[in-house]
């Protein structure tokens, strides 16, 4: 039967504010180069009053790669939560004319504003996220759809969401209707910290729960609390069918069932980092659900994460489908 999605995600759904700074507004201002850090409502209102030239789009880790997917021509869906205020209106709708289905209503009085995460851009491209999580961190299982998951060939969760219980739950209901309907679930581990927080569930869900993981070679280290990323990729490859691996200026790693490829990168100076992890695992997820070898998938996410530092904003601008004919990927 063929399935409405081809690739469903949950995750957090995040309007990103964007702008450019210089590294001495970051000491100014207290901000750690180079990572997300977590904010409450006055600060995020601080450093919004703060921001010019400000650019606004939907966002949010996996959010960003279920776009990706769908401007690559497939169907998508996108499970979130956002408030039925101007923020989330905005979300719903630039998901939607994006070309993803956001299967969750705005939600009318909902118990807290729509989250948000101003990222300044510095020289260097690097990116320093301060995230709002806001009512986007209340997702639970009563926001899953089965039907939804049931009708998508594979669905892509964010590591993000474990910060909660619920969140945990969400994602179980989830990938078990999706696999239980044939589908295919993985994970994006999201950040490093984020493994520090929750390895023993992290570690059960992808040995029991997944058919795939995405994530960097710190988040891959993290698993294990160690610095062996290589014994560390046997591991993860053990209990889970297929590893992806991206590792910077270095390439990407891909095992599956036994068998290893090892696809290069072209080193190019970013623009604006935001996104690279997020296209990647697009462009990878793209090849998987069309039957690319793996080969091909991750040279398609290495494509996808090249041009989206080549700009601002976390989001493809180019024609992604005519660069990977240009490339020789598809016909």
């Amino acid at each position: 039967m063929t399935k409405k999605y081809k690739i469903v995600g949950i995750g957090n759904a995040v309007v990103d504010v964007i702008t450019q700074c210089e590294d001495v507004f970051l000491e100014q201002m207290g901000i750690e180069k180079g990572i997300m850090q977590l904010i409450e409502t006055d600060r995020a209102q601080l450093l919004y009053a703060a921001m010019q030239e400000r650019v606004e789009t939907p966002g949010g880790s996996v959010a960003n790669t279920v776009a990706g997917v769908g401007a690559l021509g497939l169907p998508t869906g996108f499970i979130g939560r956002v408030h039925d205020d101007a923020l989330g209106r905005f979300y719903a709708g630039a998901m939607e004319k994006d070309g993803t289905d956001f299967v969750n209503a705005p939600v009318p009085g909902g118990e807290l504003p729509t989250s948000r995460s101003m990222i300044f851009v510095s020289p260097d491209g690097e990116r320093s996220m301060n995230t709002y999580l806001g009512i986007s961190a209340e997702l639970g299982p009563e926001d899953v759809d089965e039907g939804v998951a049931s009708n998508a060939e594979i669905i892509f969760l964010e590591g993000y969401l474990f910060d909660k219980d619920k969140g945990k739950d969400a994602f179980l209901k989830a990938a078990r209707a999706c696999r239980a309907a044939g589908g295919q679930a993985g994970i994006a581990i999201s950040d490093p910290f984020c493994v520090e927080r929750h390895r023993a569930d992290f570690l059960d869900l992808i040995e029991n729960e997944m058919d795939y993981v995405i994530g960097n070679e710190a988040e891959i280290r993290s698993l294990y609390q160690n610095d062996d990323l290589e014994a560390d990729l046997a591991r993860v490859a053990e209990a889970c069918p297929l590893v992806v691996c991206t590792r910077s200026g270095d390439g990407v790693t891909i095992l599956r069932k036994g068998e290893r490829t090892d696809i290069p990168v072209t080193k190019i100076t970013p623009v604006d980092a935001t996104g690279a992890g997020d296209q990647f695992a697009a462009g990878f997820l793209y090849g998987l659900a069309t039957g690319r070898d793996m080969e091909t998938c991750g040279r398609m996410g290495n494509i996808c994460a090249a041009e989206v530092i080549s700009h601002m904003g976390p989001r493809p601008a180019a024609p992604m489908l005519e660069v990977f004919r240009s490339e020789g990927l598809i016909a």
